[in-house]
């Protein structure tokens, strides 16, 4: 698989996931105990920007010091979100989006494979848990999950010191490559 296509490929079931939603579900709860369903768009909408500027090598400042000082989601948030996953899916296929070091919306500088492996993860993570919360599912595929299963379990550790994952959630070595991600992000895929 192509480093170029992972973005694309994460981001693909996310957009057709994101067209189904129905206003009246905006208040269900999501497996993000902090997120609603509206949340956790307003967060994707929210960070959006600075991981496009990640990918083109460009620190671009998140709209408001924190996602609960604007709400993202009161204009036509799906059109929004569709604009921003085929932005991102489009900066992330330049091959120099993956090379060098780049910024994730604050000065630290960190690998660009790192942050792009990141953006797919939070992609995949964030997409399982707006299914989970419209009691759907939703699909990647195979080599896509194995290398994101790869990226996270070597950050995992990271993911948890910085807050952005929860406790590890042991899934068996033989669960489906989605719910072995999911446990390292501290979720519990059953």
């Amino acid at each position: 698989m192509s480093e170029t296509e992972r973005v694309a490929r994460a981001a693909a079931p996310l957009a057709e996931l994101i067209r189904t939603i129905d206003p009246a579900q905006l208040s269900a709860p999501t497996p993000c105990v902090e997120f609603d369903v509206a949340a956790l768009l307003n967060h994707l909408l929210f960070w959006g920007p600075s991981l496009v500027g990640a990918a083109r090598k460009e620190a671009v400042a998140p709209p408001a010091a924190t996602e609960s000082e604007v709400d993202l989601t009161a204009g036509d948030w799906a059109a929004a979100l569709d604009s921003h996953l085929d932005a991102l899916a489009t900066a992330w296929r330049d091959p120099a989006a993956w090379q060098g070091t780049t910024h994730m919306g604050g000065p630290m500088e960190l690998p660009a494979s790192l942050v792009g492996g990141m953006v797919v993860g939070e992609l995949i993570v964030h997409g399982w848990d707006l299914a989970r919360a419209l009691r759907t599912t939703v699909h990647w595929d195979d080599d896509l999950l194995r290398q994101t299963y790869d990226d996270t379990a070597a950050t995992a550790e990271q993911g948890r010191a910085m807050g952005i994952y929860g406790p590890d959630v042991p899934v068996p070595t033989t669960a489906p490559l989605l719910d072995r991600i999911l446990g390292l992000t501290g979720r519990d895929p059953v």
